[in-house]
């Protein structure tokens, strides 16, 4: 429910003209939410007297504009772009639960098709060795079905698994990483870009990550580990490694020119 507080409402027209759902309009000069909205919070971001709020939402966290705060220098974020590298060597300290909020935090503020917001983010720390126990113990019921729907994987996963049956500290899964994220989602595209905040976040808090394709195929050819997981039959978006890299990088390493088709 989108609340207009009266007193302060001018009838500007501000949020009618922003509204995505064209679920806004002006009647005696008040602001109305006169359909089906998306709670998307635009009439609140963009009204200049600050008359908009939604209850079902924490309105403490919303935060007044101000451009030395908010604004990125272009080339800087891009240089932080480029900087940017898969981590798979990791410290063993874990990452402090303050930390990883605001690192969560990136994911949750990231568009959503119609603004579900509905991605379930697993952050297992506490438990990872349990998790990965699991993981492990599953593995051959995981191989058997992977030689059926995806061989290739299997083939490649069951070396990963005599490798870790000879050394559990040769883990090609997990890189012994303090830290594993597991986003789930029904449109994986929420997911996917919530990731990429999520990461870009991580480095800006001195960490870094790992996204990993292969634990995606594994979960999602496992019941038992998504029932451990709890994520509500969601789809496995994206599974990523956190943690403090344990290797420190010089300069940016180059790339292929990009492909681009201007018209």
């Amino acid at each position: 429910m989108i609340l207009f507080d009266n007193n302060k409402c001018t009838g500007c027209g501000a949020c009618r003209r922003d509204c995505p759902a064209n679920a806004i309009r002006i009647m005696e000069g008040k602001a109305d939410v006169y359909k089906d909205c998306l709670h998307c919070g635009h009439c609140v971001a963009v009204c200049p007297v600050n008359a908009v709020s939604i209850p079902e939402y924490d309105m403490a966290e919303v935060e007044e504009y101000e451009k030395e705060k908010f604004t990125l220098d272009a080339c800087c974020y891009l240089r932080a772009v480029k900087f940017r590298r898969s981590i798979r060597s990791f410290r063993p300290e874990k990452i402090e639960r303050d930390k990883a909020e605001r690192v969560l935090s990136a994911g949750r503020y990231t568009a959503t098709a119609r603004n579900r917001q509905a991605c379930t983010y697993v952050f297992i720390q506490d438990r990872l060795d349990e998790f990965k126990e699991l993981v492990w113990k599953e593995m051959p019921s995981i191989l058997e079905s992977l030689k059926e729907s995806a061989p290739e994987y299997a083939r490649t996963f069951e070396f990963f698994y005599m490798k870790w049956k000879r050394n559990p500290e040769d883990d090609t899964f997990f890189f012994n990483t303090p830290a594993f994220l597991v986003i789930a989602s029904d449109n994986p595209l929420d997911g996917g870009l919530a990731a990429a905040n999520i990461e870009n976040m991580a480095v800006a808090e001195g960490l870094g990550a790992l996204y990993s394709g292969y634990m995606m195929r594994v979960i999602s050819s496992s019941r038992v580990l998504q029932e451990w997981l709890q994520t509500g039959g969601k789809r496995i978006s994206c599974c990523m490694l956190l943690g403090y890299p344990a290797v420190t990088y010089r300069r940016t390493a180059p790339r292929k020119k990009a492909d681009i088709i201007w018209r």
